[in-house]
């Protein structure tokens, strides 16, 4: 087989009761378990008390990052797919599978003992599922290997398990990696994914692997330079709608954007806003209507409106409206993808410039944009929601592409 520098190091000094690898992207932690680490460990404790176990976001996530992959490599007479007991037969051995998104998830095996353990993602998971699976780890064979991207430097992981190793003298071998501690990937990969990300957070934790907060406003670009992102020309695509209905101090606000039928990027045409406190729904839908008029007058057709799915009273008497003046768009539920990828994928869209706006017809959504700050209390990616900038402006021009998250993300940064 072949396998870098970096991966002949870890397997030489991966001997210890926690070992981790922590770092970039694809730069081959998890390949090197799929190829070696997790058949060698399971087979080594063959016959021995204890449970196996891999541990994943979500049992999905296990089945795509870790299963698929080793089903590949070894065939599926070898890596069996996850039965209703959670468990999935791998080199003949019983592997249980568990998503960590739920403490009650992982509390099915409280009080066992896990002779082997493989962790996916660990920065993802809640800090008491860590706990639980530490205690669990009770044998003198008793081993975790994972893999995880860094985030922010006071997530639960790094502030009460790593940096406390020496002190605690826990027995645990920590290896990091950059992107370009692999020298198999494509350097037109790497150069596109450096570029995707500078400037950003994720440069230095996707591409440097390194523990880094996220400060400050976050699309720094626009922020700095609106015009670059600023067009009279209008592109090929679909039409969609995003509403975020306003509440206390908060405004209605109104998106339409066209996604491109490659869902390489996206064209904002249009947004507006009107306060809420001591506006009644005749006069929103009145509004909604001529936005929605004057939209297809100037641009064509709309594909569909996605209003916030919380306001479901709301959402059903907009439909009812829009019947009443024959317009016939369909109204769906939003899709309300988490703040951490909502602002992952804003930012590689304007680092490889696929988002732009149409001059003088977006001003709420690109002032959204310009002065949202992170909110630096959360260990997570979250914009700041303490109306120092326009929060409703930027949901509702989420909400207008998000239904097809899943396809912008495969060819924006994946």
């Amino acid at each position: 087989m072949i396998i870098s520098e970096k991966q002949k190091e870890y397997i030489r000094n991966a001997s210890h009761r926690y070992n981790l690898k922590i770092g970039a992207r694809r730069c081959g932690k998890t390949y090197l378990d799929i190829l070696y680490m997790i058949p060698k460990r399971i087979l080594e404790r063959k016959n021995k008390d204890g449970l196996n176990v891999i541990f994943g976001v979500s049992k999905g996530t296990i089945e795509r990052n870790v299963l698929q992959p080793l089903r590949e490599i070894y065939g599926k007479d070898l890596v069996r797919n996850i039965n209703s007991q959670n468990i999935a037969y791998l080199f003949g051995q019983e592997v249980y599978c568990l998503g960590c998104e739920k403490i009650s998830q992982v509390s099915k095996i409280q009080g066992t003992s896990i002779k082997y353990a493989y962790g996916d993602e660990i920065a993802k998971w809640i800090k008491e599922v860590f706990i639980m699976i530490q205690a669990s780890l009770d044998k003198d064979y008793s081993c975790l290997d994972g893999a995880l991207n860094p985030e922010s430097e006071t997530h639960w992981l790094k502030k009460d398990f790593l940096d406390k190793i020496e002190e605690k003298g826990l027995d645990v071998y920590v290896q990091h990696y950059t992107i370009f501690d692999n020298p198999f990937l494509p350097k037109d990969f790497v150069d596109n994914l450096c570029k995707e990300y500078e400037g950003t957070v994720y440069y230095n934790r996707l591409i440097l692997g390194e523990w880094c907060n996220a400060e400050g406003i976050i699309f720094k670009l626009i922020a700095n330079n609106k015009d670059r992102y600023i067009t009279d020309k209008t592109k090929e695509g679909f039409i969609s709608i995003g509403i975020d209905w306003g509440g206390h101090k908060s405004g209605h606000t109104i998106c339409a954007t066209r996604i491109s039928r490659t869902f390489k990027e996206i064209q904002v045409l249009q947004s507006d806003k009107i306060d809420a406190e001591g506006t009644d729904t005749t006069k929103i839908f009145k509004w909604i209507i001529n936005f929605i008029k004057d939209i297809e007058l100037k641009y064509g057709k709309i594909e569909a409106i996605f209003p916030d799915s919380a306001e479901q009273v709301l959402n059903n008497s907009l439909r009812k409206e829009l019947r009443n003046n024959n317009i016939y768009i369909p109204v769906r539920d939003c899709n309300k993808i988490q703040i951490d990828e909502r602002i992952r994928l804003i930012l590689i869209m304007l680092n490889v410039d696929k988002i732009s706006f149409i001059k003088n017809q977006c001003e709420t959504v690109i002032r959204a944009l310009q002065t949202a700050l992170y909110d630096e209390k959360s260990d997570k990616e979250q914009w700041l929601d303490d109306f120092t900038s326009d929060i409703d402006s930027l949901d509702a021009f989420c909400y207008s592409w998000t239904y097809w998250a899943k396809y912008l993300s495969n060819f924006i940064g994946g």
